[in-house]
């Protein structure tokens, strides 16, 4: 009695709008093929960079240098020219003359730095080189030191010989007047030798460099590329059907990994080719066996060769058995089927999930009590609140597992069906008394067309099915071995919040 006031609990729960699951589907891009050799386009690519950061070190270390050399000589002759103009102006505008001429004549550095001597308009009056005497200079150091009184340089082309040299000019002042400037010239020629030498120097080590890094590369990408290679070439050959195909594992690196990551897919897809060939030979059996049966005895109640009214019941009741069994297994072929395309979808609706187990309990007790079988059934002591469901999909995987249970432990000659409330879930757990599940097929059992060592009919999809559905509810299945015998099915759905 109280069952049925369950069951019309449950119909007269108002119906909710279908909660239909959002997929996001990937599609994946399509890639280029490459273009050009691998090897060859990294080669060139690691000189180019080699080559630009070389390029870049010899122009900076050879402006460097010449800025060091530059910087360096202007120091050098503005300090001797102001020492000059500074010695002269001891001596009177009489006496400056005589005394620059003596010091011209014994300048000691004529071979590498010009003294000259100039007046106030910029006219050389006298020069160590004894060959410009009374040309006319026209440089920036002269005119700034004339105008500026003022210690003067300048870089550039000599007006006259065209050489490109440094020059440095210092006035010489007598009563606040110019009298004259002190002006040291000097070539940048061997600057300028020196430097080729240098950016000769420096541009061979950035070529060996080049030739070091070209070598060294090409060593570091053939690492890199042969096993790259060896992967795509066995990549290759499990994409023409060389499943199982092992390759030899050289190091313990990154490619040592995706070694190991190919290894472990090339035997995935071999169990997986197996276990699917397996798996159609069995479906095979599996349907052959109730349409033959079907096909039989429907053949001879329509020759009308049982006239016996009891045979002829049986025989129906065959056909109508092997009919159910023969849906079963199309069904669960159709969820795996959307499971694997990605249509598997859900009517959530409140239900009472307690409900719907009686329904599957009710169903199998009649049918387990023909072949022998108790089925014992315990209630939770209280009432369970309502959660959001699919009625249909729990339905069906109480019945698969109440099935499960009649296959592989009828023997046991009891099975035992049990709901309660434990924390924020509502805990099923369905249990046979048979010879349970070898410990090292455990882990495996809800693998999808996983049989194990089991002889009972099935397509091995079933558990597969459970476990998706469950998941899908937000749930979890586990399946372990009882104490004292026997293997128990344990299914927790949780509660929704308000009922927590």
């Amino acid at each position: 009695m109280e069952q049925e006031n369950r069951r019309k609990r449950r119909k007269a729960i108002p119906a909710q709008p279908k909660k239909e699951p959002v997929a996001d589907e990937l599609q994946a891009a399509p890639k280029e093929k490459p273009r050009g050799k691998l090897r060859w386009r990294w080669l060139l690519n690691t000189l180019a960079a080699t080559f630009v950061v070389v390029a870049l070190a010899v122009t900076a270390f050879s402006l460097a240098m010449y800025s060091y050399y530059s910087s360096t000589i202007l120091a050098t002759l503005e300090g001797k020219a102001q020492t000059a103009a500074g010695m002269f102006r001891n001596y009177t505008e009489t006496t400056y003359l005589f005394t620059a001429r003596q010091f011209v004549n014994q300048f000691e550095e004529k071979s590498t730095i010009e003294l000259q001597i100039l007046n106030a308009g910029g006219r050389v009056l006298m020069s160590s080189t004894m060959d410009i005497s009374g040309a006319s200079v026209d440089s920036p150091d002269v005119r700034t030191a004339i105008s500026e009184k003022r210690v003067a340089t300048s870089m550039g082309p000599d007006g006259n010989t065209g050489d490109h040299v440094v020059s440095a000019s210092a006035p010489v002042v007598y009563n606040g007047t110019v009298v004259g400037v002190v002006r040291m010239v000097t070539s940048l020629r061997k600057v300028e030798t020196q430097m080729t030498r240098i950016i000769a120097v420096t541009s061979s080590v950035g070529a060996v460099i080049l030739i070091v890094m070209g070598v060294s590369a090409s060593f570091f990408i053939r690492s890199v590329l042969d096993p790259v290679i060896r992967v795509t070439e066995t990549a290759k050959r499990i994409a023409t059907g060389s499943y199982g195909v092992q390759m030899e594992k050289r190091s313990n690196d990154e490619m040592g990994e995706l070694v190991d990551a190919i290894n472990d897919m090339s035997m995935k897809i071999d169990q997986a080719e197996r276990t699917q060939s397996e798996f159609i030979s069995s479906v095979s059996h599996e349907l052959r066996t109730p349409l033959t049966a079907i096909s039989g005895w429907a053949e001879t109640l329509y020759n009308g060769e049982v006239r016996d009214a009891a045979d002829v019941k049986k025989g129906m009741g065959i056909i109508v058995s092997e009919a159910q069994r023969l849906t079963r297994m199309v069904e669960e072929l159709l969820e795996f089927s959307r499971m694997e395309t990605g249509r598997f979808n859900l009517s959530v609706e409140p239900i009472d999930i307690q409900a719907e187990l009686e329904d599957a309990v009710y169903t199998y007790r009649e049918f387990f009590r023909r072949k022998g079988l108790e089925l014992d059934y315990t209630e939770c002591g209280g009432e369970l609140p309502i959660i959001d469901g699919d009625p249909e999909r729990l339905r069906q995987v109480f019945c698969n597992l109440l099935d499960n249970a009649d296959k592989h432990g009828g023997t046991g000659g009891r099975v035992d069906v049990s709901v309660v409330q434990e924390d924020a879930s509502v805990v099923i757990r369905i249990r046979d008394y048979g010879p349970g599940v070898p410990e090292d097929e455990l882990p495996f059992i809800k693998y999808k067309f996983y049989k194990g060592s089991s002889k009972a009919r099935g397509s091995g999809i079933g558990l597969a099915v459970c476990e998706e559905i469950i998941n899908s509810h937000s749930g979890s299945l586990d399946i372990g071995n009882a104490p004292g015998g026997g293997c128990v099915v344990t299914i927790r759905l949780p509660l929704g919040v308000e009922n927590v």
